[in-house]
This record gives C-alpha cells, sequence and structure tokens, in this order.
C-alpha cells in the first residue's frame, strides 16, 4: 500500500505492482498440465484416425474432430494462463490477466461449436447408419477414456478457482463422456446389431456437454464485461465495508475481475472523525482477501460526504 492525503480525505490504493510480492496473487502455473494434455490428445488423435479410416467409422472420425477442437482449446486455455502471469507494464498497468478471461469465452465457444459439429453428424447418421467396426471402436474409445480422464484430473486443483482452468477441465471431462458413449454403443452394437444406437448416445452426450458448458460460458461474458464474480455478493461487501469502526457511509463501491482468479475493488469511506490510520486500511484489506477473495483494494476515506456535497453544488447550479 502507499498513501496520499489532501485537504478531505486520504487515497489508499492497494499496490498493483506487488504481485510477485507477498501480498501478491499469482494463479497458479499449470504450464506442464497443459503441455501433457496436449501431447497425450494429439496422439490420440492420430490413433482415431487411423483406426477410424481402417474400421470405416464414422463415429471415430467424428470424435477425432472434436478431440482436435479440444486440443485448440487447450493450447487457448495454456496461451491465456501464461500471458495472465506477466508481470503489469507502462502498456498494461494490471498486467495482461485480462487475457485469461478471453481465453475461457473462446473455450467456451470451442466446446459450443464442438456440440454442434456432433449433433449435425449424430443427427446425419439417423437416416442412414452406417455399419460400424464394433470391435475397434470399443477399444480405441476405451482408450479415450483413460486419456480423457487423466488429463482432466491434471487440472482439477484449479478448476474451482479459476474459469480458464475450469474450462480445460471441462473440455476433458466432456471428452471423457464423449468416449464413454462411444463405448457404449460399441457394446451394444455389438450385441444387437443396431446401428441408430450410436447417433442417439451422441446426441445425449451433447445435451450433457451443453449443460455444462453454458456455466463456463455465461460466467466468462459476465467476466468479459467487468460483472461483479459470482462468488462475490456485493451487498455483503457492503454491509461488512459499512460495518467498520468510523465508517458512516460506503458509496462508489466497484468490484471487477482482472482476471479469472483474481478480483478489484475501489470504494469511498466516509469517515468524519479522522483519517483511521494505516492499521485499520491494512487489516481492512486482510479481511477482504479472507473473507470475499479479492485481492487488488483501493480504498478512500473521506471525512465528509463528498458526493453530497458535489449534488448540493451541482443542484445550485441548476437552481
Amino acid at each position: 500500500m502507499s498513501a496520499g492525503h489532501n485537504h478531505s480525505h486520504g487515497h489508499i490504493p492497494h499496490s498493483h505492482h506487488d504481485r510477485h510480492g507477498p501480498h501478491g496473487h499469482m494463479p497458479k502455473d499449470f504450464s506442464r498440465a497443459f503441455a501433457l494434455g496436449i501431447a497425450l490428445n494429439v496422439i490420440y488423435i492420430i490413433v482415431e484416425v487411423t483406426f477410424g479410416w481402417l474400421a470405416g467409422s464414422m463415429a471415430l472420425l467424428a470424435d477425432a474432430g472434436h478431440n482436435l477442437s479440444d486440443v485448440l482449446g487447450l493450447a487457448v486455455a495454456w496461451a491465456g494462463a501464461e500471458l495472465a502471469k506477466r508481470p503489469p507494464s507502462k502498456q498494461f498497468t494490471y498486467g495482461l490477466g485480462g487475457s485469461s478471461i478471453l481465453a475461457a469465452l473462446l473455450n467456451g465457444l470451442f466446446l459450443l461449436v464442438a456440440c454442434g459439429a456432433i449433433a449435425w453428424e449424430a443427427i446425419g447418421r439417423f437416416s442412414a447408419p452406417s455399419e460400424v467396426a464394433s470391435t475397434t471402436v470399443i477399444i480405441v474409445a476405451s482408450l479415450g477414456i483413460v486419456i480423457n480422464f487423466g488429463t482432466a484430473m491434471l487440472f482439477i486443483r484449479g478448476q474451482k478457482d479459476d474459469i480458464n482452468i475450469r474450462g480445460a477441465f471441462l473440455h476433458m471431462m466432456a471428452d471423457a463422456g464423449v468416449s464413454a458413449g462411444v463405448v457404449a454403443g460399441g457394446i451394444v452394437i455389438y450385441f444387437s446389431g443396431l446401428n441408430w444406437i450410436d447417433p442417439l448416445l451422441s446426441l445425449l452426450i451433447v445435451g450433457l456437454i451443453f449443460w455444462s458448458t453454458w456455466g463456463l460460458l455465461s460466467e466468462a461474458v459476465r467476466m468479459s464485461l467487468a460483472g461483479v464474480p459470482r462468488d462475490i455478493d456485493v451487498e455483503d461487501v457492503m454491509k461488512y465495508l459499512a460495518s467498520l469502526p468510523g465508517v458512516e457511509a460506503v458509496h462508489d463501491l466497484h468490484i471487477w475481475p482482472m482476471s479469472t482468479s483474481e478480483t478489484a475493488m475501489t470504494a469511498h469511506l466516509v469517515i468524519p472523525r479522522g483519517h483511521p490510520g494505516k492499521d485499520f486500511l491494512f487489516e481492512t484489506q486482510k479481511q477482504l482477501k479472507v473473507r470475499f477473495s479479492i485481492h487488488h483494494i483501493t480504498i478512500q476515506i473521506e471525512l465528509e460526504d463528498e458526493e453530497a456535497e458535489l449534488c448540493q453544488v451541482d443542484c445550485g447550479r441548476q437552481g
């Protein structure tokens, strides 16, 4: 924190240049997870295309296309996570943390495109079900379950706190679900010979992917518009600030995401009895971080309600 004063109020901002220091909040490093996940899925795509072509299985070829979109999604998420670690600069005084929000948004869009592609393929196959080499499908899709579930587990510890990482996690879990559906369809087809089972399962899986993706996409859109993160209640923050010793009013409270894992806040506190001192400010910052996970905080202390004064001046001019 730094401090400055003028005739009526003090302005105490939390420094935005200490992201790497003891008070900073750096996003967790998932570079190794991204690299491993992309490598495994590229290898699996090659396997799916090869055996899908040899077995004449459109299901495996379609799933390979879906997995390719997911590899692109992982690459975008990785790029966003790496850019978010860049320190602030003169051009980007908050750093490039906002790129992780854009990555999450693109990831959600990739998932929706994948849903559309799978649904289109499934609907087309209802009218003309193709012969499926079920044994090959079962073996290759089972490998997909292992690879995709294992990749998802690489991101499980970060998916609760960072929607960019959650996007990568959902991508891989969705892939594991798709592979499981393909295995189930292959087993049913093997014993019954009913080839229309495959597109039916594909549509059910699309529904599940869409349901899980919609929350991610809506949160990414909310964050890209500087909306309050969904896990923070503005009224609770307002009540906490208003309950602080000496505070008679709170106004100009703004809360917005700087990245998918960092939140910023500004607020004006009216304290007529005098400036409360640095201990008050440091404790308030600490409690806001602990209670609401807000990391970058700017608090302006006002000895008088300047907002009311400005209103009186404006009203006087209008009169």
